[in-house]
C-alpha cells in the first residue's frame, strides 16, 4: 500500500482587510463596498502564465467584465443618490410650503390683534369720558383736616367754605346745595398722615363751575388753613394730569401761563400764541426747537436731582 499524505492547505496568510461598511438607503437597499468589489475582481481574475496564447484575450475579457460591474456599482449608486435627493428635496418643499403658511396666520393673527388692541383702548377712553362726564358736578377738596367734627357734618362744612372764599356766588342767588360729600377712600388708612379727599356732588352745574373758576384764581382756605379746590375725574386722568406736574411747575416759573384741560391736556402761552399739547412728548419735542426753551424741561435730569 502506497502512503500518500495530502498536502496541507496553505494557510491564508493574507491580512483581513478592513471592510467598508454597506450603504443602506431609505428604501433598504445594500450596495456593496467598493472596496469589497476591487477584492472580488483581483480574487477572481486570471494568473497569466508563460506561454499562454490566449492570455492577452483572457485579460480583456476581464477588464470588460471588471467595468461592467464597476458602472452597474456607481449606477446604483446614482439611481440612491437620486432618490435621496428627491425624498429631501419633497421634505423642502413641504417645509416651506407649511413656513409660508404659518407666516400667513402669524400675519393675520398680528392684524387681528392690533384691531383688538385698537378697540380695546377705544372703548377704554369711552368709559374714561363716561365716568369724567358722570362726575362733571363733582369737586374735589384737597387737605380739608380729617376732624369727627368735620367728616359728621361736610355739607355744612362746605357752605362755610363757599362763604369764606367765594361769597358773591351765595349774594347772586346761587344754589350752592350738595346732593351728597363723603371722604375717598372711605376708609382712613392709620399709616397716612396727609387727609383723605372729599368729593361734593353739587345740585347746580353752573354753581360748581362758579366756584372752580374763583379756586383757580387765588388760594382757597377753611378756617384760615390752605385747602385745594379742584376738578373731581376718573382716577387715570388724575394720573394722566399728575403727569404733566414737573413740567407744569417749570413752564409757571418761566411765565407760560400753563394750564391743564379736560382731559389731560397742557396748554401755554408763548410768543404770543397759545400752543396745546397731549402728549409729554410732543411738549419736549416742541421745547427743544425752541432755544429759549431747549434745555429747560428735562424732566428725566430734573428727577435725577430730585432723587
Amino acid at each position: 500500500m502506497t502512503n500518500s499524505t495530502e498536502a496541507q492547505k496553505p494557510q491564508n496568510t493574507k491580512k483581513n482587510k478592513k471592510k467598508g461598511a454597506t450603504l443602506d438607503t431609505f428604501y433598504g437597499a445594500k450596495i456593496q463596498n467598493t472596496e469589497q468589489i476591487e477584492e472580488d475582481i483581483q480574487e477572481n481574475s486570471p494568473k497569466s502564465s508563460k506561454g499562454n496564447r490566449n492570455s492577452p484575450q483572457t485579460h480583456e475579457e476581464f477588464e470588460s467584465e471588471r467595468t461592467k460591474k464597476m458602472e452597474a456599482l456607481w449606477e446604483e449608486k446614482w439611481e440612491m443618490m437620486q432618490k435621496i435627493f428627491t425624498h429631501l428635496q419633497n421634505q423642502f418643499d413641504q417645509t416651506v410650503k407649511e413656513n409660508q403658511a404659518l407666516k400667513q396666520e402669524l400675519i393675520k393673527q398680528s392684524q387681528n390683534t392690533k384691531e383688538l388692541e385698537e378697540n380695546i383702548k377705544y372703548l377704554t377712553d369711552k368709559v374714561i369720558d363716561l365716568e369724567n362726564r358722570g362726575r362733571r358736578e363733582n369737586l374735589r377738596i384737597i387737605g380739608l383736616p380729617e376732624k369727627p367734627e368735620i367728616n359728621t357734618k361736610l355739607d355744612m362744612v362746605i357752605q362755610d367754605i363757599i362763604k369764606e372764599n367765594c361769597p358773591e356766588i351765595l349774594e347772586q342767588g346761587g344754589n350752592t346745595a350738595t346732593d351728597r360729600a363723603h371722604r375717598t377712600p372711605s376708609t382712613l388708612n392709620p399709616q397716612k398722615t396727609t387727609p383723605r379727599n372729599v368729593i361734593a356732588k353739587f345740585q347746580s352745574y353752573q354753581t360748581k363751575e362758579k366756584i372752580l373758576q374763583e379756586a383757580r384764581k387765588r388760594q382757597f382756605r377753611y378756617k384760615g388753613m390752605p385747602i385745594r379746590v379742584t376738578q373731581d375725574l376718573a382716577s387715570s386722568t388724575l394720573n394722566d394730569r399728575k403727569a404733566w406736574n414737573m413740567i407744569f411747575r417749570k413752564a409757571r416759573e418761566l411765565g407760560l401761563q400753563p394750564r391743564i384741560s379736560y382731559p389731560a391736556k397742557l396748554t401755554i402761552y408763548f410768543q404770543g400764541k397759545v400752543w396745546a399739547f397731549n402728549k409729554i412728548e410732543d411738549f419736549q419735542l416742541f421745547a427743544k426747537k425752541r432755544p429759549e426753551l431747549c434745555g429747560k424741561f428735562d424732566t428725566e435730569n430734573q428727577r435725577a436731582r430730585n432723587t
